[in-house]
């Protein structure tokens, strides 16, 4: 293992240089940062250099790393973390790149290096609002379409902006503000006399 390692982190190093900004080899993986100017070309060169020939997109996701293990974080907020697997070559790498601005997360799509890519970054757009520069139909995935906000962000409320529900005398879901109030649960406890032969 120790070897396949060493020999892909050779490999990653000279095909990809400089734009290689982080190379971290923790529990026998590794996970390389680069930055997002160079992130499409990074992914092309992991594809189609024959030192490395990553052929497959296991995962694409979101990350927000606001609070990251419930500290402070300091740097850029929200990452896209790909693992990567080369079959030929029977390796694989966690490929990391954090969007330049926290107020618009943009990275370049993978979509047609790997197509697999295609709903892993609708999801991460749709959770995170991490946008794909070049992805041909970035659209919500996984929440309703009139949606508000990114539900995986950190700073989303636990309860929403809207409910949804079905009203009867309309025939049709409406949408409204959420009308959860905030109750305290305390377990109420009931003893009965003697319970359990005591006095």
């Amino acid at each position: 293992m120790t070897q396949k390692l060493d020999n892909l982190q050779a490999a990653l190093t000279d095909v990809l240089g400089e734009r290689l900004q982080r190379l971290q080899r923790e529990r026998g993986e590794i996970t390389i940062t680069v930055k997002a100017a160079d992130y499409l070309g990074v992914a092309k060169a992991l594809h189609d250099d024959p030192r490395l020939q990553f052929e497959q997109l296991i995962d694409l996701c979101g990350m927000d790393m606001s609070a990251y293990r419930n500290e402070p974080w300091e740097g850029l907020r929200f990452v896209v973390v790909t693992h990567l697997l080369s079959v030929s070559l029977n390796w694989r790498v966690r490929l990391k790149v954090f969007a330049p601005d926290d107020d618009l997360p943009m990275v370049a799509s993978v979509n047609d290096i790997w197509n697999s890519a295609n709903w892993f970054e609708r999801e991460a757009f749709d959770l995170y609002g991490i946008i794909f520069e070049g992805h041909q139909d970035l659209r919500r995935i996984l929440t309703d379409y009139g949606f508000i906000g990114h539900p995986m962000r950190k700073d989303f409320p636990v309860s929403g902006h809207v409910e949804m529900r079905y009203d009867a005398e309309t025939r049709r879901v409406v949408y409204q503000p959420v009308t959860i109030e905030p109750r305290e649960i305390t377990p109420r406890v009931v003893r009965e006399d003697n319970y359990g032969g005591l006095h």
